[in-house]
């Protein structure tokens, strides 16, 4: 009985000594400074974020990878669609895939989707409380797809939503009417500035029917129909272990309806470019909602023709939610997923991602990239502008103003689910491509003397609006689990 019971302890004290030298830096690391591991990561950063990644990489490998004996190999995949086809392809072993990478950049959907497939690590187990405690909860949640605390998502950079302006021409307009930065707060005030800029505009021109121009575009249409449903009380995507229920809300749903697809079909918003900062280049609006990291492609003048052009200067305030709406921000970017691999491998993975995510490093990579810090200490206005890193104007201007939005809201993001890239697909393009079909006709016939009322005025009906809805629900009740 005895022999028993100093087996059992023998073994508990096994494991417990196992997993210790798991977490954190507590126990024996099985690195070899001697030998060094090499570990690649998979990312899809181009342009001044790939940069930022690399030379951080290279800091990596010249200090603490050397002394530990961990070399980074940072692989650009290209797009985010290129990454998530090479990643799926190297699991599943596909004929001429390349090996599966130590880590790879992944959404949520992804990750979900090759981890499905096995060989992706919960990283719980290799992080104190402590450590997991120093990231902002919901991202550290971002990668719990079963509900039990797995973190199988390990939190890099992220973003959020700002409002960004041509404070150039806002200030002529501003001076002539009285609008105010504050009348933007909200949705419903978004849309009434949008509505005193295009008649505003179109009153210039007494002598051209309906030429007013548009205040207002926004980028990723899915974010709307999300964060706007979750202020409003709704989460379209209620997801429980990988399974999605839908709530489409109708009444929501209008609500977001009148707020974006009514202003557009009658002129008050836009969208013609790629993105929402191409509409700024070419002045066909003066305001945009996007993502905070992308903020950096702000244009710096206005091409109206090749006869017009002239510097602007750039604002950046808070994303408008809905009025009385719950306070909620979108929660953007990929983050890292670490494959299985040898223990010192892993160990390696893990060493890095701590490392690129301790204050000094992420916020130097958030400066310089457009990104903001995972941590709590780090995503901090005076913590980043007292930092001494070297930040560009455009990001001065943002990056505080994201910082308080994630502060001062609850972020948000869909869980995983089977399909669900598919399925916000839908919520991506359903709305705004109707708009945009039907602005096109109302342009017609402004063109053909009729007022913007009368040209918008079928659009503007109940009627179109269920027909839409109905259309809308049935293609995405196709993704709800069964």
């Amino acid at each position: 009985m005895m022999r028993r019971k100093r087996l059992v302890f023998c073994l508990v004290l096994a494991v417990s000594m196992m997993l210790a030298g798991c977490k954190g830096d507590g126990g024996k690391s099985p690195l070899d400074p001697k030998k060094p591991v090499t570990i690649e990561v998979w990312n899809y950063y181009n342009g001044d974020q790939l940069t930022a990644f690399d030379s951080l990489v290279k800091e990596f490998n010249e200090s603490v990878g050397r002394e530990k004996g961990i070399i980074v190999k940072s692989s650009s995949q290209g797009s985010v669609n290129d990454l998530e086809t090479n990643v799926l392809a190297a699991i599943r072993g596909d004929v001429g895939a390349a090996e599966v990478p130590n880590i790879f950049m992944a959404y949520a959907d992804t990750a979900y989707a090759a981890d499905q497939m096995g060989g992706i690590v919960d990283l719980k187990q290799y992080l104190t409380a402590e450590e997991v405690a120093a990231y902002i909860d919901s991202y550290m949640r971002e990668g719990d797809f079963d509900g039990s605390g797995e973190i199988k998502i390990f939190p890099m950079a992220k973003s959020t939503e700002v409002l960004v302006l041509n404070k150039t021409d806002w200030d002529v307009f501003a001076a002539a009417t009285g609008a105010r930065y504050e009348d933007m707060a909200d949705m419903e005030g978004l849309v009434r500035t949008a509505q005193s800029y295009y008649e505003w505009t179109d009153a210039q021109t007494p002598e051209v029917n309906g030429d007013g121009r548009a205040l207002f575009g926004r980028d990723a249409m899915a974010n709307y129909m999300l964060i706007g449903s979750m202020q409003l009380g709704t989460e379209i995507f209620q997801v429980s272990d990988g399974r999605m229920t839908l709530d489409f809300n109708k009444e929501t749903v209008r609500k977001l309806w009148d707020n974006y697809y009514i202003p557009f079909v009658k002129g008050y918003f836009a969208a013609s470019g790629r993105f929402r900062s191409d509409d700024i280049k070419t002045g066909n609006i003066i305001a945009f909602v996007g993502s905070s990291s992308g903020a950096s492609f702000f244009p710096e003048t206005v091409s109206r023709s090749d006869q017009e052009s002239y510097p602007i200067e750039m604002e950046v305030l808070a994303c408008p939610g809905f009025a009385g709406g719950g306070a909620y921000a979108v929660q953007q970017g990929a983050g890292m997923v670490v494959t299985e691999g040898s223990e010192a491998e892993v160990y390696a993975s893990v060493e890095f991602l701590k490392w690129f995510t301790a204050d000094e490093q992420n916020i130097l990579f958030s400066v310089q990239s457009g990104y903001l810090p995972v941590t709590r200490t780090a995503n901090d206005k005076d913590a980043i502008l007292g930092s001494g890193a070297q930040i560009s104007q455009k990001m001065e201007r943002t990056l505080p103003v994201a910082v308080d939005t994630v502060n001062r809201n609850q972020t948000y993001t869909t869980k995983a689910f089977e399909e669900g890239t598919k399925a916000r697909n839908v919520l991506e393009y359903a709305m705004s491509d109707l708009a945009a079909q039907d602005r096109a006709v109302v342009v017609e016939r402004l063109a053909a003397g009729q007022s913007l009322e009368e040209a918008s005025a079928e659009f503007c009906t109940d009627a179109h609006f269920d027909a839409w809805y109905e259309e809308t629900l049935g293609r995405l009740q196709a993704f709800e689990s069964q």
